[in-house]
């Protein structure tokens, strides 16, 4: 827990962000739409600037709080493009409270330091990764909202989604076919070229995150797999796509949790 140390930019960045997620959010229905999405959108570009002074500056740093900023940041952007083709999609609130709590919990846990001399292609492997977290949180968000929609559907009442089902259940699934990619060229960038991100001596290690990263792999391509050939639609889909994603998310964020915060190695 390091907020004493935390830049003077970040934390001004951090608190805009917060204050602007949070009005939205603390307001709900009394905040006109439109009145809302500029106060998400502000919210968004300080939440970016705080996210890249945390990992560019003079003091870098990179965690699990941070990864789970970086993706709520991600769902938050699937939301502005969306937004502009189904102006009703009803997630701004909920997005705009898990947005503080992103945005303050990555810094009062930045994380580990980053090398100074860090590797690019270290960096294009750690945006794989949070991309593809970032694509599979936002597969989630619209698996709910179409479990909703259907269980508001076959008791006669309204949806409230604001997107077509059948169109929501496309947007998921394919957001889940290209996090897939992401994973694939995330874990095989990790075992063909572990010395060149790592350094000699840290190629591909089978460790917590490595097993979990390989299971969330395997959940996925039977998911995938499962719609292409069999059809899978409903429960049995979106069971597949939850138990992945909670995979996937013990793979970096939940081990580097357990070091950082709860072992005390991470910082």
């Amino acid at each position: 827990m390091i907020l004493a140390s935390a830049s003077p930019v970040s934390l001004a960045a951090t608190v805009l962000a917060a204050v602007c997620y949070a009005w939205p959010a603390v307001m709900g229905e009394r905040t006109a739409q439109q009145a809302a999405k500029r106060w998400v959108l502000v919210a968004w570009l300080f939440h970016a600037l705080a996210l890249g002074v945390g990992i560019t500056g003079s003091e870098a740093r990179f965690g699990f709080a941070p990864a789970l900023s970086m993706t709520v940041w991600l769902v938050a952007a699937v939301y502005a493009v969306e937004a502009q083709f189904f102006p009703q999609i009803q997630t701004r609130w909920a997005l705009s409270a898990i947005g503080v709590a992103a945005v303050a919990l990555a810094e009062v846990f930045p994380g580990s330091h980053l090398s100074s001399n860090p590797s690019g292609w270290l960096a294009l492997h750690l945006a794989l990764g949070v991309a593809c977290y970032g694509l599979f949180a936002a597969a989630v968000v619209h698996a709910f909202l179409m479990t909703r929609a259907e269980s508001r559907i076959r008791l006669a009442e309204d949806p409230h989604t604001g997107i077509p089902l059948l169109t929501l259940e496309r947007l998921t699934y394919r957001l889940a076919t290209a996090g897939f990619a992401l994973l694939t060229l995330t874990l095989a960038a990790g075992w063909l070229f572990g010395d060149v991100l790592y350094g000699h001596g840290h190629a591909w290690v089978w460790n917590h995150k490595t097993v979990f990263g390989l299971l969330a792999w395997l959940v996925f391509a039977v998911l995938l797999a499962g719609r292409q050939f069999a059809g899978w639609r409903g429960k049995r889909a979106t069971r597949f796509l939850y138990a992945g994603s909670a995979l996937l998310l013990l793979a970096y964020v939940g081990s580097r949790f357990v070091l950082e915060v709860i072992l005390g190695r991470g910082a």
